[in-house]
């Protein structure tokens, strides 16, 4: 009868342990699920015609620009806004930075154009502002980057 007892009194916290696990999503499901939403964003929007790095990332050069190319240690000064699927939109005018320090979605796009260029990237949350988001941009988060290249200082 005791023993009865004790495991009735066991079994609603068995039960509610359960619902503490961690729900941290699956990476490879997160990476799935960005990518297959980039797809839907960008059949609804005919007017993106992006390519897709072998990262995951994708892009539309919109204006290549001329002259030399920035290298991985250049500061690069640029025009950038970004916008999330939701519409909430962000960015900055005359953003100064080293490329390596930059997003990685930064360091893969800006180095295919030159000053004077510009390019649509379209980052997976891995690429921009990854698990920890910002202020204005949500863990997680898909980002599309609109980014003028004004200056390239090697």
């Amino acid at each position: 009868m005791k023993r009865n007892l004790l495991l009735l009194l066991f079994a609603p916290l068995l039960m509610l342990s359960s619902c503490f696990k961690d729900k941290a999503a699956d990476p490879q499901q997160v990476v799935l699920n960005e990518d297959g939403n980039i797809k839907n964003y960008l059949a609804a929007h005919p007017e993106i015609t992006a390519t897709k790095d072998t990262s995951g990332v994708y892009y539309q050069i919109i204006a290549a620009g001329s002259g030399t190319h920035s290298g991985p240690n250049a500061t690069v000064t640029i025009d950038y806004t970004g916008q999330l699927f939701s519409g909430v939109t962000f960015g900055q005018p005359d953003y100064k930075g080293k490329l390596s320090e930059l997003l990685k979605s930064w360091q893969i796009g800006i180095p295919l154009i030159a000053a004077g260029g510009e390019i649509l990237i379209i980052a997976p949350s891995r690429y921009a502002y990854g698990q920890a988001g910002t202020s204005q941009v949500p863990p997680n988060s898909t980002v599309i980057f609109d980014i003028k290249l004004k200056k390239i200082e090697q």
